[in-house]
């Protein structure tokens, strides 16, 4: 809808809002305007209409109405509750997607790895691999950071252990 020189954007900026805010959001369970105004949105000529309406009936009695609009905010308050309670929901079924994907690994310290090489460098080599290595765990801290010793160099490094994979002697890394 913006043209090519793209100067007329900033026309098109409340269009492009109130299809955000009527538009339907799934996280929350309902749109962004029923849950500041409790109501569904209606279009421009409704409102006009509608406007006409009420003003018609404007003698009405304020005792009721004021018990009207009370439900009303009531109403609205829940539905504000039940898009608080379904967006929450939905972050934990994200969580628990992301989460149950992800291969926690246990090392102990002694135990002998490889280590990832991230910044690979590619050599005309026969046997050139991404693993360094082996490393000896020298302690495990919380949330799968581990400290490791290099056994040739005698370098120290703290590594996350998404990083580490076991070293067996008797194999070739991979």
């Amino acid at each position: 809808m913006v043209r090519p020189s793209k100067k007329d954007g900033s026309l098109r900026l409340e269009e492009a809002l109130w299809a955000y805010q009527t538009a339907y959001k799934l996280p929350i369970g309902m749109s962004p305007y029923w849950l500041v105004f409790g109501k569904a949105c209606h279009l421009p000529v409704v409102l006009s209409h509608k406007a006409y309406w009420a003003v018609n009936q404007c003698n009405v009695n304020i005792d009721s109405t004021e018990k009207e609009r009370k439900l009303q905010l009531q109403e609205l308050e829940e539905l504000r509750l039940e898009a608080y309670e379904n967006s929450r929901l939905y972050k934990e079924n994200t969580k628990f997607v992301h989460d149950w994907g992800i291969l926690w690994k246990h090392f102990k310290e002694g135990d002998r790895l490889l280590l990832y090489k991230a910044r690979f460098i590619f050599k005309q080599e026969k046997f050139n691999t991404r693993w360094d290595g082996p490393y000896t765990v020298t302690r495990v801290h919380n949330f799968g950071m581990v400290e490791l010793l290099h056994e040739e160099t005698g370098a120290r490094l703290k590594v996350n252990g998404y990083l580490l994979k076991l070293y067996h002697e008797n194999q070739k890394p991979s």
